[in-house]
């Protein structure tokens, strides 16, 4: 098995179940333009977490790690009129080229931005009362661990929190690992598995990304 098949794959898969979407399309050419990395979810792993979030039926979604704006757009999209989207984004540069995302694709009355360290928007949001049916984390992986925290503080019994890049190709495993974000992931994991609160499951995943996958984690109490 090979990059090459699975980007393949993954082109095949996107033509059968994906429309054509030329705004989000000019998101990605526009982030690149920026020079911002193309390190956001992949077409048909952001369908799946707009699946996620409708079938939930979700009014209220939180999102750590914003980059271009890609997956805040898709899950902007998956709510009702009424939904919001908070966002937290600690560069400027990608908030900036978020916030043009939004504005082009028509989302921009759905989402809040909030630029800074999410370290300290976090227990902001706590002090706000807010409380979020789904979170979706995909930021450093370092403080992991502090991220599902929070999560779980900001939600209820039913919300449901998923992780990104809980793989590293396959260095998760390694105990020994030097990658400061591996063991991140494996602090993360440590945490999860001490939680009683958390009901959680992980999916590996090959495709134009590579070798990686999501950790997913629903609030049971």
């Amino acid at each position: 098995m090979s990059q090459e098949l699975w980007s393949q794959v993954d082109g095949y898969l996107a033509a059968q179940y994906l429309e054509q979407d030329d705004l989000l399309e000019q998101v990605i050419r526009e982030q690149e333009a920026r020079g911002l990395p193309a390190i956001q979810v992949s077409p048909l792993e952001g369908r799946l977490l707009q699946l996620l979030v409708g079938a939930m039926r979700a009014k209220n979604v939180l999102e750590i790690g914003t980059l271009g704006g890609y997956s805040a757009i898709l899950l902007a999209r998956a709510l009702p009129d009424d939904g919001r989207v908070i966002t937290l984004e600690l560069n400027t540069k990608h908030a900036e080229a978020a916030q043009a995302a939004f504005r082009a694709t028509g989302v921009a009355h759905k989402i809040d931005l909030r630029p800074g360290l999410a370290l300290e928007t976090l227990p902001k949001l706590r002090a706000e009362n807010h409380v979020f049916d789904f979170v979706f984390i995909d930021a450093d992986k370092e403080n992991n661990v502090y991220y599902v925290q929070q999560a779980l503080a900001l939600s209820r019994p039913g919300t449901l929190i998923v992780v990104d890049n809980v793989i590293r190709d396959g260095d998760v495993m390694n105990e020994a690992s030097e990658s400061p974000m591996t063991q991140g992931v494996r602090r993360m994991n440590d945490f999860i598995k001490s939680e009683p609160r958390l009901m959680a499951s992980a999916l590996q995943t090959v495709g134009s990304k590579g070798y990686d996958g999501m950790a997913f984690m629903l609030v049971v109490e």
